[in-house]
């Protein structure tokens, strides 16, 4: 299977939850997501001694890391930060099935916004962008590295510049 094959079977409605299953023993941005995942569903059930446990686990992998993703975080399944250091997410921003984040973004707000961003299905964000503001990322979207996003993103658009741009994705084009 091709490369680009491969990337079309990505979905961005549905979560492939192998995309965050640790497969070692140190492998710190899965195990953080991980700690993140535990922590809220052992919030969802009222196990206060898990929830300390998940805690302390969080704060270990975002030392490790370099990362700082809240565990409050609304985070879809299928999240991949292959690179997670310098990541940081603000608590009310949303993350969407499947996407991919890498080093050093932000996802944040601005002094004259309400609101934090929302990725829809299988968003790709290049190093180092910021995507600021109450605003949404379409499905299957790409942020160029380094573009800072401060409009809404239409479904299958490639974002790129400061200030960033959004035009068509080309179909050729392959992801990450």
């Amino acid at each position: 299977m091709t490369q680009q094959n491969a990337d079309e079977q990505i979905s961005a409605t549905d979560p492939d939850w192998s995309r965050e299953a640790p497969r070692g023993f140190w492998d710190p941005s899965r195990k953080l997501l991980r700690s993140i995942r535990r922590y809220q569903a052992a919030r969802a059930r009222g196990a206060r001694m898990a929830c300390r446990w998940w805690v302390l686990n969080h704060r270990f992998w975002s030392v490790i890391t370099q990362a700082d993703i809240p565990l409050s975080c609304k985070i879809a399944g299928g999240l991949k930060i292959p690179h997670p250091n310098g990541i940081v997410i603000h608590p009310a921003s949303e993350i969407g099935p499947n996407c991919l984040i890498l080093q050093q973004v932000t996802l944040g707000t601005t002094a004259s916004a309400d609101g934090a961003p929302r990725l829809m299905g299988r968003v790709d964000i290049g190093a180092g962008a910021k995507v600021l503001g109450a605003i949404t990322i379409g499905n299957n979207s790409l942020i160029g590295a380094n573009a800072v996003v401060t409009r809404d993103v239409p479904a299958h658009s490639v974002a790129v510049g400061i200030p960033a741009r959004a035009r068509p994705r080309d179909p050729a084009e392959t992801r990450a």
